[in-house]
């Protein structure tokens, strides 16, 4: 099972509007101030611990670098990033029509999780499956669990 996780308003949440994770203590909030929406941690290495892997497939172009080492800092493993700028160069590539913003199909990605509803319309009309998170969804990690299970693609 292969797990991809938008970053804005999906992961990286303003902790004014969406319940956050503790802040990373200093000097590491200060390199890493994006806050991860709370239950991050929980469900990705509950995710792990069942056999999946744990992407990342973002339209920004924050470094895989940056993506990385923030969700080291928080404990969190990541299997693999898709920025904005490995999007462009593996997905729309030299492609004369415009791709999706995100492709998760294009590297057998079974279940993408955003907020985008643009996303879920891609998905619907491209082929690949996504979770539409909310702002304010308190039971997102349970969600995405049963959405998992529920096709029985845990080990």
């Amino acid at each position: 099972m292969r797990v991809s996780f938008d970053l804005d308003d999906t992961l990286f949440i303003s902790p004014k509007k969406t319940k956050a994770e503790p802040e990373l203590s200093f000097p590491f909030s200060v390199f890493y101030p994006d806050r991860l929406r709370a239950g991050t941690v929980f469900l990705m290495n509950y995710l792990h611990e069942h056999g999946a892997e744990v992407w990342i497939y973002t339209t920004s172009f924050r470094s895989e670098r940056y993506i990385r080492n923030l969700f080291r800092h928080y404990h969190i493993q990541i299997d693999e990033v898709v920025n904005g700028a490995r999007h462009a160069k593996e997905v729309q590539a030299n492609k004369a029509e415009a791709m999706p913003s995100k492709y998760p199909s294009h590297y057998r990605i079974d279940l993408h999780i955003d907020d985008d509803i643009s996303v879920l319309e891609n998905g619907k009309y491209y082929g690949f499956r996504v979770y539409l998170i909310q702002e304010n969804d308190k039971h997102w990690t349970e969600n995405i669990i049963a959405q998992i299970q529920k096709r029985g693609k845990f080990s």
